[in-house]
């Protein structure tokens, strides 16, 4: 009973981030568009908007119209680094799960403080500043990986890495690294994938383990940053 509990979460968080992909080129899509390529009855369609909406996420929109996203599905500028931002959504994180229901308390509060003041909401500030959709321990998986991530986006290192698919499936790969993004508790990675001979995305949670090959990367035609977001738009 709790493995298909759980099992039905991982579905559903995957189905959530799919729909933040879908929604991203700022397009209106019908909850029957999304219900299709997702593989899901709009029901089910109406449920995820309504929780994505609940938990932050920029969107808007009503059953027969379509949704779309209003805002960038990413934190705007607040003189944050990168190490800062992910040290503010770290702590936050944790606290806002603690067994002590003072400090919860107090997390979502400052969590509510922080989105109030964010300038794409001009509404009342949201309870879970987008973070409650997915699993703090999912989020708390990734970052042992992100020094390694950032670092070989930097400096062009070819990173060999194990990585579980959602459908389970283990794979050993060796990928350049392009592009590391943000969407509020999940990060994804972007790259060249040698294995498939083609862009791939990854999500930073699932990456098992994560190898420095001691070799660089040049940009060649066709494997660049430009050509990756091409491709990404092409998808969208």
């Amino acid at each position: 009973m709790a493995g298909g509990r759980k099992q039905s979460q991982a579905r559903r968080s995957e189905r959530l981030f799919a729909l933040i992909g879908i929604l991203r080129d700022g397009r209106r899509h019908t909850g029957r568009d999304l219900a299709r390529r997702l593989r899901v009855s709009e029901r089910t369609i109406w449920r995820d908007m309504a929780t994505l909406m609940a938990s932050g996420v920029p969107v808007e929109g009503e059953r027969g119209l379509g949704y779309r996203v209003t805002a960038p599905v990413t934190l705007p500028p607040m003189n944050l680094s990168m190490e800062e931002l992910e040290a503010l959504h770290l702590a936050v994180a944790i606290l806002g799960e603690a067994s002590d229901p003072e400090l919860a308390k107090s997390a979502r509060s400052l969590a509510a403080k922080i989105d109030a003041v964010l300038p794409e909401n001009a509404g009342p500030p949201h309870e879970g500043w987008g973070l409650s959709v997915f699993p703090f321990a999912d989020a708390q998986a990734g970052f042992r990986h992100m020094p390694l991530l950032r670092e070989a986006v930097r400096e062009r290192k070819r990173l060999r890495l194990a990585y579980l698919a959602p459908d389970g499936t283990r794979t050993n790969r060796i990928v350049r690294p392009l592009q590391l993004d943000y969407w509020g508790r999940v990060w994804t990675m972007g790259g060249w994938c040698e294995l498939r001979e083609a862009f791939r995305v990854f999500r930073v949670e699932r990456i098992e383990s994560l190898i420095d090959t001691g070799a660089r990367f040049r940009d060649e035609p066709g494997r660049t940053l430009a050509d990756f977001a091409k491709a990404q738009e092409r998808m969208r």
